[in-house]
Order: C-alpha cells, then structure tokens, then sequence
C-alpha cells in the first residue's frame, strides 16, 4: 500500500488501534529534528507542541496588526480633528500634508484639485491637470498602491520625485471625481500592490468631504460678495 493509502485507512477506521493496542507499544519512529528513535506517543507529543507553537505565531500576529491599526486609527482621528478645525482651503491644504508628513511619516504628498469652484487659483492644488489623469482617477474604484504611477502625476513631486519607489493614488469622489492625492515614499515596499486599502479610502472620503464642504462654503461667500457689488451699484 502506499504511504497516502495507509494514511486514509486510519483515518477511515480510527478503531484499528484499539484492536491492536499493543502495536502502539511498539511502533518507533524517528524524531523530526534529529536520528533519534522515539514512541509513537512521544511524536504526537512534539506534533501538538508545533501546532501550538503555530497558533502562538499567528495570534502574536493577529495582536500585532490589531496594534497596528489601532494606531492608525488614532493618527486618523487627530487628522480628522485637525481638519474639523480648519476655515479655509489653504489651511485645509497645511493641516493634511503636516498629518501625512508628521504623524504618518509619508515622505511626499502632492494633490491636485478640479471640478471645484476654486479651481484656477493659483495653488499649486488647482494646477490643472490632462484629460488623461482625470481619466485615470475616474477610473479607481478603490485607492492604487504599487511602484508605477503615470509619469505627469509623478511630476508633481518636483526634483524629488527620482528618489521614490512606490505610490498611493487616493481618488477623491463624490456624485463625481473632483482630484487625486498622492502619496510617495522611497521605499519600494511602502505602498504595495497587495497591501490593504482601508485606511487610504478613508481618508480620501474625509479629505474629498472637506474639500467639498469649504468649496461650497467659499462658493457662497463669493456669491454673496457679488450681490453685494451688485446692490451698491444700484443704490
């Protein structure tokens, strides 16, 4: 019989030991990690010490990621604060990159804004960008992580965009694509192809909702201030 034969007939009758209770007694067999002959009853013995050793592994890494994304978590609350805070896209602007820079240690930040009414300020946010990168955000379902980014969004880095290796591209929606965030790193395993994006779609919805909501903020000031050029002009 062969070996995976032997192993199913076992299992098939797990009463064969007990008809020959004495087999046990005698069967020896050799230890995983040496030449040394050892019971039947001393292998099982190592074979639940493994598996044990095995769990063990796993919930210190379950503890870890957990960890992890508790500290994640906290970096995003603050964040989240930070902007509550602000009263004003310039501060909008100040507050997110110093989160990203400081708290979430990311070397580089760019973003570029459109579909908003601020657009053609002269903040290097509302630069205007192709039709192929507004293509390209459009087009993200979910947050892209990986080494490979379009070589105008690259640019947005300036001079240190030769130094990084790998990208997050944040699209940043509501009833339409107003932007993108980027975030950069010179290590090429940062932002990986597999890595989750949990967290990068959050904050693109707390990003794009702040946006959004000091456009129309803005919007109505605006609106307001020509009314008020309009009244003068007929009083």
């Amino acid at each position: 019989m062969k070996p995976d034969e032997v192993a199913q007939y076992l299992q098939e009758h797990p009463q064969f030991f007990n008809e020959y209770a004495d087999l046990l007694a005698d069967l020896q067999i050799s230890h995983p990690q040496n030449e040394n002959v050892i019971s039947l009853n001393e292998r099982q013995v190592i074979s639940l010490r493994e598996r044990n050793r095995v769990l063990q592994d796993k919930l210190l890494e379950l503890i870890n990621f957990g960890e992890e994304n508790d500290a994640i978590g906290e970096k995003m609350h603050r964040l989240a604060i930070a902007l509550l805070s602000v009263s004003s896209m310039d501060e909008l602007f100040n507050a997110l990159y110093f989160s990203l820079k400081e708290d979430f240690a990311i070397p580089l930040v760019a973003m570029r804004l459109w579909n908003v009414a601020n657009y053609g300020k002269t903040n290097a946010e509302f630069i205007s960008v192709s039709e192929d990168v507004q293509t390209i955000a459009e087009s993200l379902p979910q947050p892209y992580c990986g080494n490979h980014i379009a070589d105008e969004i690259k640019q947005w880095f300036g001079e240190g965009a030769e130094h990084l290796n790998s990208f997050a591209m944040i699209p940043l929606n509501t009833t339409r694509t107003i932007g993108l965030v980027i975030l950069g790193s010179p290590d090429v395993e940062r932002f990986y192809p597999e890595m989750g994006t949990l967290h990068l779609k959050r904050l693109g919805e707390l990003v794009c909702t702040t946006v959004t909501r000091y456009d129309q903020a803005e919007t109505v000031g605006n609106l307001a201030d020509q009314q008020t050029v309009i009244d003068e002009q007929h009083s």
